[in-house]
């Protein structure tokens, strides 16, 4: 009770001041009973005209503005009880939010609750090019999450949350990965696996190697992005003040046309207390939380409100081809080398400069070499150029892989490979020489042509593809999956300028890496497909997908547009309940206690009904 004292005290406040105002009416003392209530509201009165005038000279014209008047109404009248309950109204409002907000964004603060917090180290020791350097411990040491290195050898328990990313040592393992990806059924992980930070352990105990500290781990990163949805502006403060300003004249005029054909005051008041704002104040803002937690629980996080309300009008969607419209996973499926060189050498040596990249592509060509049991060596002066390649010095030599033009800069003899459409190329150098090419070839998403073929039934008039990767090969994943246009051989400033270009607004544009952050920043929405870890595109984006799975944006877009028709639904409520209500007001049929009485049950219903926000939307 002391908690929530200090946490609300103008309600407590409220409730005391309510209190001693019936207790000397029930002594019989109405004046000291009057004074007592005009004195208390009067400083409501005058602490929220305080904080009304600040808004409005910051440019926000707010709707308190209403029950202030409401209040000076009621106790000029002498309804110094309706006074109070409006004073309560305005006061409790607070409470009320808070208490709906929490059931409303549940999801997002269970992530929250239960961050990984202790590590049960079986052996300290590094982890380097798969060498076990580890010194195994005497026995089981619990330390803070935050106390795992990495290489660390990890014990997990039965039923336990996954500290830290980490290589799942065990022959099999079951994990419940829900929290992270709204995927509700347990996935199986064998040995050699990469097993998320945040999974809950099945039932049995694994080991696991750290390959990644607390502070770098998926969940941690997931957190980042609750926390900086949780502190978002309330989203609903763009929406709510369209109808602001209209229904504060219209209650305004209604009421001083009622005290003009009455010839009595009192009815002024009698209006002016049914045409408090809590549904425009409290519901609105309810759906949206109730919005984000319900696209987490689909495995999306939402930074804010205001990005579900831009989603619902989305009209335009670009996406990037490399890990967003296609798996991003390449495999290599042939190898061009030039006459000097034998394929292994060259994939040797294109892996050893690669795995210095950070394109998906590299990873395909380390992997390759890696299966077939070639030396990825290390280098020396190694540098990515971005969207173009990467430079390396192997073995004394200066190796280059990446575009053709980037090969050219070097050897301007280099042609191009001819590979079946669907194919891309990684062009090599080799100490100033074209030496070969590497064909990779990454199939589209089974899910992208559904996810493009939703959003151009549901109002996104205009979807195109932004890629750096080769025209031919964009093209045919662009036919694939169904997107409009496709420009490609893009630098990140081009897929920026193109971007804003685009029409019509707004713009949600989905991408997955690093070379996506500046677009994904510039979009109007900016989704980022996180499944892989934290990026700068998941930290340049609005909303971050944490499954491997692109029906993500549609669950998005869907769940946006329900939220806002929710948010609308509640406000309309409101308004017409509140209307209707002054309308029977100007009559004198609803005493002004009656009628403050009466707007709570208004209050009551709209924020019940915001609340549906929470529910799944329609499959339409």
């Amino acid at each position: 009770m002391w908690t929530w004292v200090r946490r609300y005290p103008l309600v407590a406040s409220t409730l005391v001041a309510g209190l001693v105002v019936l207790l000397l009416a029930l002594l019989g003392l109405p004046v000291a009973a009057q004074v007592t209530a005009t004195v208390y509201v009067a400083g409501i009165v005058l602490g929220t005209a305080v904080d009304m005038v600040r808004d409005i000279l910051r440019g926000h014209w707010g709707l308190d503005v209403l029950a202030v008047v409401a209040m000076v109404a009621t106790l000029a009248v002498g309804e110094y009880v309706a006074a109070l309950v409006v004073a309560l109204m305005l006061t409790g409002g607070e409470a009320l939010e808070d208490y709906a907000a929490l059931r409303a964004r549940r999801e997002l603060t269970a992530l929250l609750d239960r961050a990984p917090e202790v590590a049960h180290l079986l052996a300290r020791g590094t982890d380097t090019h798969g060498e076990n350097q580890a010194e195994v411990t005497s026995a089981v040491e619990d330390i803070p999450a935050e106390q795992v290195e990495i290489g660390d050898l990890l014990l997990v328990r039965p039923g336990e949350i996954v500290p830290v990313d980490g290589t799942l040592l065990t022959d099999r393992a079951s994990f419940d990965e829900s929290s992270l990806t709204g995927e509700p059924l347990p996935v199986t992980r064998g040995a050699g696996s990469e097993v998320l930070s945040g999974a809950v352990n099945g039932a049995r105990a694994v080991r696991l190697r750290a390959l990644r500290r607390s502070a770098d781990s998926q969940y941690q990163q997931i957190l980042a992005l609750v926390r900086e949805a949780e502190e978002a502006k309330a989203p609903i403060v763009r929406l709510a003040d369209r109808y602001a300003v209209p229904f504060t004249v219209f209650a305004l005029l209604l009421g001083g046309v009622a005290w003009a054909v009455s010839g009595t005051p009192v009815r002024f008041a009698e209006v002016l207390v049914l045409a408090t704002p809590c549904p425009l104040l409290i519901a609105a803002p309810v759906a949206f939380l109730g919005g984000m937690s319900r696209t987490a629980k689909s495995g999306v996080i939402v930074k804010g409100g205001p990005v579900l309300e831009t989603l619902a009008r989305a009209r335009s969607a670009a996406f990037d081809k490399t890990g967003t419209l296609t798996r991003g996973r390449p495999e290599l499926v042939a190898v061009h080398a030039a006459a000097e060189l034998d394929g292994d050498r060259l994939l040797a040596l294109a892996a050893s400069a690669e795995q210095y990249s950070s394109h998906v592509f590299a990873a395909a060509i380390v992997t390759a070499a890696k299966e077939r049991g070639l030396p990825v060596v290390a280098g020396t002066a190694a540098r990515e150029h971005a969207t173009h390649g990467v430079q390396a010095d192997i073995d004394g030599q200066t190796v280059r892989v990446g575009k053709l033009a980037f090969i050219q800069e070097v050897d301007p003899g280099a042609a191009a490979t001819d590979v079946p459409v669907g194919q891309a190329v990684a062009y090599v150098s080799v100490a100033g020489r074209y030496a070969g090419a590497l064909a990779l070839a990454d199939a589209p998403r089974e899910e992208a042509p559904s996810v493009l073929a939703w959003l151009h039934q549901h109002g996104v008039a205009t979807t195109v593809m932004l890629t750096g990767d080769a025209r031919a090969t964009a093209e045919a994943v662009s036919a694939a999956v169904g997107t409009q246009r496709v420009h490609a051989e893009l630098l990140p400033q081009d897929k920026v300028r193109l971007l804003r270009e685009l029409e019509p607004r707004p713009v949600l544009m989905v991408g997955d890496g690093v070379n996506d952050a500046p677009v994904l920043a510039s979009a109007d929405v900016g989704i980022a497909m996180g499944a892989r870890g934290a990026t700068a595109a998941g930290q340049a984006a609005d909303a971050v997908i944490l499954r491997d799975d692109l029906t993500g944006v549609v669950d998005t877009v869907r769940i946006s547009r329900h939220t806002v028709r929710v948010a609308l639904t509640a406000i309309w409520i409101g308004i017409v309940l509140s209307v209707g209500l002054m309308l029977i007001a100007t009559t004198g049929a609803i005493p002004a206690v009656v009628g403050a009485l009466t707007q709570e049950l208004v209050d009551l219903a709209t924020i019940l009904y915001a609340l549906r926000a929470r529910s799944a939307p329609g499959r339409d």
